[in-house]
């Protein structure tokens, strides 16, 4: 399966590079694009939260580009400075992360399963590739080694494809909102639904690759002998 995994990484390396390309050209495209409401990410925001019933969440802004997320822990909806100030399409970004906190106020399942397993995630990325790497260093002697760093892998794998279900769900709340309170015209909702399709997308490609990494792992372990 080596040369076979080596080609399937290949691909998946390079169709994440083309969606991240592709996700920034966007992005930049529509954050030339001013919002026909005049609103910014940081009022868009607190209105869908408002809307929804969400009171206890504060809307700040993070450094960075593409750096927007919400935080379940002590509940902030974190905008990047390009969303969080400026009045343009690329707003929508900050309805998506809104949606995380409509999930959360919600109870919303794959959300809650995805948050149990960020303390296993963490731990994970610690110590996972050098146990992985030991593994198969003395595979011959201690194969028990590496069947714990896939155990471990395997986590942070269904970490991945929780995620898929968690940022779609987002998405269509907010371009439901969006589009139910009339926040944006024909042509800004189409830009948005874009914007948001292509994000998902990277988290797609994320998982196909921890896939493929944990389907080359086992192979390792089954093929030990």
């Amino acid at each position: 399966m080596g040369m076979s995994y080596l080609v399937l990484a290949g691909a998946i390396m390079l169709a994440s590079w083309l969606v991240s390309s592709r996700l920034k050209s966007k992005f930049e495209h529509y954050s030339k694009l001013q919002l026909q409401n005049g609103m910014s990410g940081r009022e868009i925001a607190e209105k869908m939260l408002a809307d929804n019933g969400i009171r206890d969440v504060q809307v700040i802004s993070t450094p960075g580009q593409l750096t927007d997320h919400y935080n379940p822990v002590n509940k902030t909806v974190n905008l990047s400075e390009a969303v969080y100030n400026q009045r343009n399409a690329a707003a929508a970004v900050a309805a998506h992360e809104c949606g995380h906190a409509v999930q959360h106020a919600v109870g919303y399942e794959w959300l809650n399963m995805r948050s149990k397993l960020v303390p296993v995630v963490n731990v994970a990325s610690t110590y996972m590739q050098w146990i992985l790497l030991a593994g198969i260093l003395t595979i011959r002697v201690f194969p028990g080694l590496l069947l714990v760093g896939i155990v471990i892998f395997a986590a942070t794998t269904l970490f991945s494809i929780i995620t898929l279900p968690v940022e779609y769900d987002a998405s269509n709340r907010a371009l439901a909102w969006l589009e139910n309170k009339h926040m944006l015209n024909q042509a800004e909702q189409a830009g948005a639904k874009d914007a948001l399709k292509w994000a998902a997308r990277t988290y797609v490609v994320a998982a196909l690759g921890s896939i493929a990494t944990l389907l080359y792992y086992v192979s390792i372990y089954m093929n030990r002998r």
